[in-house]
């Protein structure tokens, strides 16, 4: 009887082992039903930084701000050390100038006396430099510790201009300048650029000007210099008073019409003709080259006006 509840047991223990079988479990029912053994968690101090980290940190930060302190000294000390400050005229070095006077210049750094010449703005200074009349451009450079060096390229006039019944100077941009004291200036007279004519058109004016000085030097040197005086009011007309063209000792002024361009070839023809001009027509007051197959003789004398053919 009791072999038999024995083997009854075995067989219910295999019964029910076989009811545990993982392949036999349904999705309803729990794959594991032993109690899972609890995940032991360990808490890292200091996310696993230790002192030498922080340590480091430390050091870096404390450098950090010595660092800081140190550049903020440093700036402080070149932007209000006496060493470094613009105290007396001397330490401004000047170079370029003829006309424009050194007191002119000085006086554009009067408001930095006393300053740092790191604090001085340059470009600002170079352009109020460039307002006086007389300099076309300007640099300015630092020398350190405490001197200013200040280089003027000034503008060259290559006329007079005449303005009423004064004559001023003027460059090659248009420029109008007044003349300086003690200077010895021999130009043409130019007429037809006002300083009430804007800029720019007196600087289109006054490179037909140079064009046409170019261009008879080219045909025969020294041309330039028996340029007289020069009317600029009409671009189609460049209209030039010359002397000399007989002869270098020839005073005669003659009225020359050069038409709008083409000045080589006119003044060629002018050269090479003008004597024989004269020979037939007598004594010529002008003489008009704007047309290309003629030219256009006026006389001194009421006789009339002699055409004569362009060859």
């Amino acid at each position: 009887m009791e072999r038999v509840k024995s083997i009854s047991r075995n067989k219910a223990g295999l019964a029910e082992a076989e009811s545990y079988r993982p392949e036999l479990l349904t999705d309803d029912e729990p794959r594991y039903l032993r109690r899972q053994k609890p995940v032991e968690i360990r808490r890292k101090k200091f996310a696993g930084r230790g002192w030498s980290f922080y340590r480091k940190v430390a050091i870096l930060g404390v450098a950090g701000i010595a660092s800081v302190t140190v550049v903020i000294e440093g700036v402080r000390f070149l932007l209000y050390s006496p060493q470094f400050a613009l105290a007396k005229p001397d330490q401004i070095d000047l170079t370029g100038n003829k006309i424009v006077s050194r007191e002119s210049v000085l006086k554009q750094f009067l408001r930095d006396r006393n300053r740092s010449v790191l604090q001085i703005p340059l470009d600002k200074r170079r352009s109020e430099l460039e307002q006086l009349p007389w300099v076309e451009s300007a640099s300015v450079h630092r020398i350190l510790p405490n001197r200013i060096r200040v280089e003027l390229y000034e503008r060259t006039p290559i006329a007079f201009a005449r303005s009423g019944n004064a004559l001023y100077l003027i460059d090659a941009h248009g420029v109008i300048l007044d003349r300086p004291e003690g200077e010895d200036w021999h130009f043409p007279i130019v007429s037809g650029v006002p300083e009430e004519l804007p800029r720019d058109q007196r600087e289109k004016r006054m490179q037909m000007y140079q064009d046409f000085m170019r261009a008879i030097e080219l045909v025969r040197s020294g041309s330039s210099d028996q340029v007289s005086e020069v009317d600029l009011s009409s671009a189609r007309d460049f209209r030039a008073v010359m002397v000399g063209l007989a002869g270098p000792t020839d005073p005669q002024a003659v009225t020359i019409h050069f038409g709008g361009g083409d000045f080589a070839a006119k003044y060629r023809m002018l050269v090479e003709n003008f004597s024989q001009w004269q020979a037939n027509a007598g004594r010529v007051r002008s003489i008009d080259l704007q047309y290309s197959r003629q030219v256009i003789l006026n006389p001194d004398s009421s006789a009339g006006v002699a055409v004569a053919k362009a060859r």
